[in-house]
């Protein structure tokens, strides 16, 4: 789908593209959603710092100011959907992609649904990569105590 952003000296056509990613965790679905929506838990699976409010409307900064945000809609436990821009030069200015993490019980732990959407084609290849090695890789050690 393309989006106009701002760029250099003038508009231009931007190719957005969808990440999805399912996951187990281990814990239950309450767990994985303060690890994610707590600056303590935010803090402990990454080692970065990060600021995260718990409201609707409420903003978050993550990695030490790298990634920064609003919270459009959380359901404790269940959803978490966000407002999601990295400090990235090469991201189109003005931009806002979103994440949607879906928790649901699992045999196994929780089961993550994962989309990160709005993402400009460029970013798919290393956004992907990020979320498992930056995100998933560390709150599984994480969450696993």
């Amino acid at each position: 789908m393309p989006w106009n952003a701002l760029a250099g000296s003038g508009w231009k056509s931007v190719n957005l593209r969808k990440i999805r990613q399912t996951l187990v965790l281990p814990g239950n679905p309450m767990d994985v959603y303060k690890a994610l929506m707590t600056t303590q838990g935010h803090e402990g699976f990454t080692g970065a710092r990060a600021r995260i409010s718990p409201r609707v409307g409420g903003s978050f900064m993550a990695w030490g100011g790298y990634i920064h945000g609003k919270n459009l809609r959380l359901v404790p436990g269940k959803t978490i959907v966000q407002s999601w821009i990295p400090s990235d030069e090469s991201w189109p200015t003005g931009h806002l992609s979103k994440v949607r993490f879906d928790l649901a019980r699992s045999p196994r732990g929780t089961r993550v649904r994962f989309t990160h959407s709005g993402v400009p084609a460029e970013h798919v290849g290393h956004l992907s990569s990020g979320w498992k090695k930056s995100y998933w890789i560390p709150l599984r050690k994480y969450l696993a105590g």
